[in-house]
């Protein structure tokens, strides 16, 4: 019996550490007079997690994933409770295509070329922002190399 108790904590907490965010660093974007706050999804872990399990994404919040090399790349909202829009983003900081994602969908959302990088809003943002494809995030090259500077 007390191994079967321990076996189910031990389940619970590995579901709730599971779900749990992750601490990501969060960097300022500016994109079409807009400044968005944006969560920096880098590591395998945190790009694979992305933003799910959350409830709620604020107006002015993101999340920017950044690729170590240019490949194309595909999104899905697995576990994500929220509808989304994805900007897949290419090294000259330029929009390759948007995509409007679905809540739990396990449909793939590819990029339309090699991407570097990809910013996920609150579905509709870059819509309701001007924002199409081919325009250049040109606030992301600071943003990456704010990244780069040592924190004190």
């Amino acid at each position: 019996m007390a191994g079967l108790i321990v076996s189910l904590v031990v389940a619970l907490l590995w579901v709730s550490a599971a779900a749990a965010p992750l601490e990501l660093p969060i960097r300022e974007l500016n994109l079409a007079g807009q400044t968005l706050q944006v969560e920096i999804a880098h590591t395998p872990a945190t790009m694979s997690q992305g933003l799910m399990h959350r409830d709620h994404l604020p107006e002015d919040q993101g999340m920017l994933f950044l690729w170590p090399r240019d490949q194309v790349v595909g999104m899905w909202m697995k576990n994500t409770r929220i509808p989304l829009s994805v900007a897949f983003i290419d090294r000259e900081y330029r929009i390759l295509n948007i995509a409007d994602m679905q809540p739990h969908s396990l449909q793939t959302h590819p990029s339309a070329g090699p991407a570097r990088y990809a910013l996920e809003v609150n579905q509709g943002w870059f819509a309701r922002n001007g924002i199409e494809a081919g325009a250049r995030i040109d606030d992301l090259e600071r943003l990456l190399e704010d990244l780069t500077k040592p924190t004190d």
